[in-house]
């Protein structure tokens, strides 16, 4: 080989070495994992985001069409403002009608297949139960914020509003129960998001 075909060679090299953009794959595999994390992460918390969105708006809906039934009198057995409601007639007609929900016809029925949650984490939409009938979850009612509650209250009452720090109600709180699919739908999307974090991490950490 010339000398200067040695030379010319020799200076190729150098450059294609030197050239921008040209990193070795393994140094580049860095950059794309992290961008790849962020992105999916990015995603999954604005699902989880939306979804809380949906259940706060149901909620407001739930206790405005609660509240929309005031005065409707109380009939024993009774489903529907045109007959009238009982405690549990009442509780499973404003789920099935805001939410698509069939909650069980008894009161009872309705505290054994709903969340158990503390007093301290009532939120409008929960439901709180009470024993007037010297029997636990005898009576149930609709918890709509600021310690007070929406029922149909018993026989010659109407649908009203009651505060739940009246002596009568302390008495007989029997606890609180949530009824809350697209809350439970949000903690499955957060536990998603947390395995997808997870498992990004296992496949493509740098070595």
């Amino acid at each position: 080989m010339s000398r200067w075909l040695y030379i010319l060679v020799l200076a190729l090299s150098t450059t294609a070495h030197a050239a921008p953009g040209s990193a070795p794959t393994e140094a580049q595999e860095p950059f794309q994992w992290d961008k790849n994390l962020r992105s999916q992460l990015a995603e999954l918390g604005h699902n989880v985001a939306d979804q809380a969105h949906v259940v706060a708006d149901r909620t407001t809906d739930l206790v405005t069409t609660a509240m929309g039934f005031l005065g409707v009198p109380y009939r024993r057995g009774g489903n529907s403002a045109e007959t009238g409601f009982d405690c549990s007639g009442f509780v499973r007609n404003i789920y099935h009608q805001t939410l698509g929900l069939l909650l069980p016809r008894q009161a009872s029925e309705q505290a054994a297949s709903t969340q158990k949650i503390d007093k301290k984490d009532l939120q409008p939409g929960d439901l709180v139960f009470f024993n007037t009938m010297r029997r636990a979850f005898s009576h149930v009612g609709i918890y709509v914020g600021d310690g007070k509650f929406i029922h149909s209250p018993r026989s010659g009452g109407k649908v009203r509003v009651e505060d739940m720090q009246e002596s009568y109600w302390q008495k007989r709180f029997n606890g609180a129960r949530r009824v809350a699919p697209e809350a439970q739908a949000g903690n499955a999307q957060a536990a998603a998001l947390q395995a997808a974090a997870a498992e990004i991490q296992a496949t493509h950490t740098p070595r």
